[in-house]
């Protein structure tokens, strides 16, 4: 089973103990599909970019949760009940990729050797000092 992560922005007056209940929910659906919740993350209230306009009014706050979790690749089409859900702002499931390396992982991997490979072609840039002297004898106006 691959593995998801599932990032819920919930509404910033929300308490824990509901966020506790709709993040319950969620579990009992991957186990209920033979799934796996591997690591559960609240990163807290954030300022958002932009208001969110819901029915009852416009959230410029929101609770940013994120569930890591292995259940089956149709299980996103199980989670649009969270469409109905009055306690969130946004909700979106994301697909780890073991073959793409992120981040400080792949700074680590890279040895160094080609940073600057593709400027060696470019020659040394030449003082601009002789073309200051031809820009002075342009710039003179003569009347007659």
């Amino acid at each position: 089973m691959p593995l998801y992560d599932c990032m819920l922005l919930v509404k910033a007056h929300v308490t824990k103990e509901m966020i506790t209940d709709l993040v319950g929910r969620v579990g009992k659906r991957v186990y209920q599909r033979k799934g796996v919740i591997t690591d559960i993350k609240s990163f807290g209230t954030l300022e958002l970019g932009y208001g969110i306009k819901k029915r009852d009014g416009r959230h410029f706050q929101g609770r940013l949760m994120q569930m890591t979790m292995m259940v089956p690749p149709t299980f996103n089409k199980e989670l649009q009940y969270l469409n109905k859900e009055d306690r969130l702002l946004r909700w979106l499931v994301i697909k780890h990729r073991s073959d793409i390396v992120y981040g400080v992982e792949k700074m680590n991997d890279d040895d160094g050797s080609d940073d600057f490979r593709m400027f060696r072609d470019y020659k040394k840039v030449e003082s601009d000092e002789d073309d200051d002297e031809e820009e002075e004898d342009d710039g003179e106006v003569v009347v007659e």
